[in-house]
């Protein structure tokens, strides 16, 4: 079977691949699975805390759903509202942070891939551009409420209802990458910001990532009932001692990044 989603493991977390490079690394059905199952071999390796999702080349992140494969379904258009693979669900079965590493352009289903991650980096390629509106479809993995909630409703609707391409440097200014970068150090920003989490106490990692995206689902009240509720729990559970050694390790990190 051709490997069209690629893992390599290193000491604390994957880097996961979408490897159709011809074919920009569009989300054939095979694909789709070979990404869950890439995605359940993470959440099942403890050791796995943190996951860089990237594509393969320089051209394409991913450009979505792989419509000549769906077109040549037969059905055409009704095939479209199959429940199939969600490459979205099964990012939200990794309960640690996942980095997206943005090499080029992410289009529709690629651009709701790209919001499913928790942080963004980008180079000069990386474009984002939401084409549900021209195909003549709604997005279904997230787009429409995930966008508004990131850049605002006014950029939101004008990303999504024109189709235009929103260029590296408009999604930095915008809040959509954290970083921009030049293509070559990409990947090495990546596994420097997993390094850095992986830095951090691992329960804790995985549990914050939790209480922040339980709580954005939530009105502001709640998400901060929210908060107290885990935090009265979690913190108990952390003794003196802990806390002590801890100062000590985040005031040597501190002075080491001056």
């Amino acid at each position: 079977m051709e490997e069209l989603v690629l893992l390599e493991k290193a000491e604390g977390y994957g880097l996961v691949t979408l490897n159709r490079p011809k074919a920009m690394n569009a989300l054939s059905a095979e694909l789709r699975n070979q990404l869950a199952a890439a995605i359940d071999d993470m959440q099942a390796d403890k050791d796995m805390r943190v996951m860089i999702l990237t594509g393969a080349g320089d051209k394409a992140f991913t450009a979505g759903l792989d419509l000549k494969e769906m077109g040549a379904q037969q059905g055409g258009g009704p095939a479209l509202a199959i429940a199939s693979d969600d490459p979205v669900v099964a990012m939200s079965r990794f309960s640690g942070p996942i980095i997206g590493a943005i090499n080029g352009v992410a289009i529709t289903g690629g651009f709701e891939m790209a919001l499913a991650c928790d942080v963004l980096i980008g180079t000069p390629n990386t474009r984002f551009a939401d084409t549900h509106a021209r195909v003549g479809i709604l997005p279904g993995w997230g787009l429409s409420q995930k966008l508004m909630r990131l850049v605002g409703a006014s950029r939101a609707k004008e990303i999504s209802l024109t189709g235009n391409f929103i260029s590296a440097e408009q999604a930095l200014d915008w809040g959509l990458i954290n970083h921009l970068v030049a293509p070559e150090d990409l990947l090495d920003k990546a596994r420097a910001l997993a390094a850095d989490m992986l830095s951090c106490v691992p329960d804790t990692l995985a549990a914050y990532k939790a209480l922040m995206d339980d709580g954005f689902a939530m009105n502001f009240a709640d998400g901060m009932a929210l908060e107290q509720s885990r935090s009265r729990a979690a913190n108990r559970q952390v003794g003196a001692d802990d806390v002590e050694a801890r100062r000590q390790a985040i005031q040597q990190r501190g002075q080491q990044q001056k």
